[in-house]
């Protein structure tokens, strides 16, 4: 059968669900090898996906791993997605926002690669926090704190992992339909009623260009509603980081800033906005999100009083303005990488990564500044010293002028 779909694939034919299921499961099996996979990924970079076919690769991709099951509990079940940034911390704020408004929040986070933080990368900042609760334990934590953030099972669209890796060899990462069906299928698995999709846009983010971030986001949320789940996406900006702070304890940090009702204010109105409840500013203000978050800590075995043992023998040094002037640029890409080379992200998966290295952001796009004042500080160990500080040297342009950058470029479904 494998021969078949291959051949009208080539030809740019449409694939039926059952085809596409037959295909799944051949992948999972191992009757469906690594090269007829690559070959099908090939065929569909080409030729093309229909919003049809994504949804039943998205589906195929869910329904042969497990689902996490929450009957008994009431919902409504609700999460985020975004598709990374730099200085991304609103998963770890929205998640206890979210839970002390009524919501059951069952968020399956990943781990960063290259210049964009992970979300457990920066949760394992706290030490003893576990990501790889049992399905019992989420059930537990969802019932008693009202929300988790943890990592993947193996079980859980166990597709997505093979066809993730082909995707990386053969050069099809970029194909659409196959982002839309990684994405959803494991936010299907979840149980969800409803998903906030945040898709970045600028220097930092995977899409560089609106308009490529647009098609993005139309084909998730056209996707995603088709296959069940209230879907919507914010476009937003990663022209330049989301806060200040760029490395895994130094999100924490921040995180709780915000959470105790402080915080940047983009951070704290991006969180409001894809947060879409009219008592959400007041429940930050309140301190409430803040005890909310402490409890879904321990639930995951973390010791917040413990987090200054991650930030243990960090270095840190400033880097200034050369000029009187204004902020032109706050370049997020070379924030983001000079944060990398210190240590706080990963190459491979299996790269150890720094949990207290990292840039803080002291001044962006339209902020003043004086000749000689710290833009940014570097927090380092020691590791790619020279290079991370060129790195920022490049991120910060000051002019005589500057234009505001939007937060949000448009908002899909």
């Amino acid at each position: 059968m494998i021969d078949d779909i291959l051949r009208a694939k080539r030809a740019g034919e449409r694939l039926d669900d059952a085809a596409i299921l037959a295909f799944v499961t051949g992948v999972l099996d191992g009757s469906v090898s690594r090269p007829q996979a690559a070959a099908w990924l090939a065929f569909s970079f080409v030729n093309g996906l229909d919003d049809g076919e994504a949804i039943a690769l998205t589906r195929a991709m869910t329904d042969t791993g497990d689902k996490l099951d929450w009957s008994g509990i009431d919902g409504p079940f609700v999460d985020k997605h975004s598709t990374g940034g730099v200085g991304d911390k609103v998963s770890l704020i929205l998640a206890p926002l979210w839970a002390e408004l009524g919501l059951k929040v069952p968020m399956i986070s990943g781990r960063g690669l290259g210049h964009t933080g992970g979300t457990l990368d920066k949760l394992e900042a706290i030490p003893g926090y576990r990501t790889d609760l049992d399905d019992a334990a989420l059930r537990r934590a969802l019932v008693d704190v009202g929300c988790f953030i943890n990592g993947q099972t193996a079980s859980l669209a166990p597709a997505d992992r093979i066809l993730y890796a082909l995707r990386n060899e053969t050069q099809t990462v970029e194909c659409i339909p196959l982002i839309v069906a990684s994405i959803l299928s494991k936010k299907l698995a979840e149980g969800l009623d409803r998903l906030v999709l945040d898709v970045k846009v600028g220097t930092g983010a995977f899409m560089k260009t609106e308009a490529d971030a647009r098609r993005l986001a139309e084909a998730l949320v056209r996707v995603g509603n088709g296959a069940g789940v209230e879907t919507r996406a914010f476009l937003t900006d990663m022209h330049q980081p989301l806060g200040q702070a760029c490395g895994n304890a130094l999100e924490v940090r921040e995180s709780i800033a915000c959470l105790q009702g402080g915080g940047p204010d983009d951070l704290r109105a991006l969180t409001l906005t894809l947060a879409g409840h009219p008592d959400a500013a007041a429940v930050l203000d309140s301190g409430r999100a803040y005890a909310r978050f402490e409890r879904m800590v321990a639930v995951h075995g973390g010791d917040l009083a413990a987090l200054a043992q991650s930030e243990a023998g960090v270095l840190t040094e400033e880097v200034r303005a050369p000029r009187a002037g204004v902020i032109s640029r706050c370049d997020a890409w070379d924030i983001g990488r000079a944060a990398f080379v210190a240590g706080a992200g990963r190459l491979r998966a299996e790269d150890v990564v720094h949990p207290g290295v990292g840039v803080t952001v002291l001044r962006k796009v339209g902020d003043p500044v004086e000749a000689g004042q710290p833009v940014a500080l570097l927090h380092h160990v020691g590791r790619g010293v020279e290079h991370a500080r060129s790195l920022l040297h490049a991120a910060f342009v000051v002019g005589d002028s500057a234009a505001p950058l939007p937060m949000i470029h448009g908002t899909i479904g």
